[in-house]
């Protein structure tokens, strides 16, 4: 970034696992990792961000093990150490909270329902009165932030995996999402490209047959404005909170499909930084940039793509709505 002359405004870094090898062990003392890339964002003059990614250490989409002891003490005892490893930082933070997480219990509640969900929560002490389910387990997720990291903004990012917008913004109402401060809109994560090859990696397997690569026009389907309207939608059935986009694509725009690792093409770098007052009359107040795979496209390899349209765009911001 420096080399580059990119000014960050926020680095998101995620805090994985439960148990041994997770993040907590990373460093000594215990937590002391979101002590050392506090200070070492705060020293580049950016605000830190946490993704916590815990709830898939028992593997993905097993919501069994939400109602099992042993692993939710462990669970909220690295939650709670997350947020006082904040707090400690007197630093204003962002805390992105379980990504995919709550599409998987959408998918898997019993109608859909996170109140029927059971889920270990009033364990927690601090948590003694919210109910013991996935409605519950949102409300102890926000309850501890508010006790031991007063300073940080707490976000909820909904997955929509096929479903329409009031669908996905009616279960984030029920999980209590409203109760936080902004809301985590998933981009795609991935460069369109990846998902074109012939032969898809691994990690770009899955997602059906597409199209893949967002019309710039906003005629075509996939395209930006559609997809600006969906998360519009969830923004209103949860009183307008300000959104943060997340995990999004860094690869360059071609006519041609596909392409290589690191290399693969997308356009949501260029369609974003060059129609930002499309983003905040819709209550965007902040895009963090980074493909969610190791194939996805970087500044290292988007001949310099990024850092040209982040300077021109800083020449010229976009003004956030009050």
């Amino acid at each position: 970034m420096k080399s580059q002359q990119i000014p960050p405004d926020i680095i998101d870094t995620y805090l994985v696992g439960v148990g041994n090898g997770s993040w907590p062990y990373w460093n000594s003392p215990d937590g002391a990792y979101v002590s050392y890339v506090s200070a070492n964002v705060k020293a580049i003059g950016a605000v830190p961000m946490f993704t916590l990614y815990q709830m898939a250490s028992r593997g993905e989409g097993n919501l069994g093990a939400v109602n099992d002891a042993a692993f939710m003490a462990s669970y909220w005892a690295q939650v709670k150490l997350m947020y006082q490893k904040i707090g400690a930082t007197g630093l204003p933070t962002l805390v992105n909270l379980e990504p995919d997480f709550w599409g998987f219990v959408l998918a898997g509640a019993p109608g859909g329902d996170p109140t029927k969900q059971p889920a270990r929560v009033s364990m927690v002490t601090e948590c003694a009165s919210q109910p013991d389910n996935v409605a519950g387990l949102a409300g102890c997720l926000l309850a501890l932030g508010r006790t031991y990291a007063p300073m940080a903004k707490i976000g909820f990012p909904p997955s929509f995996w096929g479903r329409d917008a009031t669908t996905v913004g009616d279960f984030m109402l029920k999980v209590g999402a409203h109760k936080a401060d902004f809301i985590v809109a998933q981009t795609t994560d991935r460069d369109a490209g990846c998902f074109e090859v012939a032969a898809p990696p691994a990690e770009c397997t899955g997602r059906g047959g597409g199209p893949f690569y967002w019309d710039e026009t906003n005629v075509a389907t996939p395209n930006f404005r559609q997809n600006m309207g969906e998360w519009s939608a969830v923004r209103n059935a949860l009183g307008k909170l300000p959104i943060l986009y997340w995990q999004t694509p860094m690869g360059v725009p071609s006519a041609t499909p596909g392409g290589s690792p690191g290399h693969f093409r997308d356009n949501h770098v260029q369609y974003m930084l060059t129609h930002p007052t499309e983003y905040t009359a819709i209550g965007v107040f902040a895009i963090v940039f980074s493909g969610g795979g190791s194939t996805s496209a970087n500044i290292t390899t988007d001949g310099g793509q990024f850092a040209r349209l982040f300077q021109a765009y800083l020449a010229k911001p976009a003004l956030l709505p009050h």
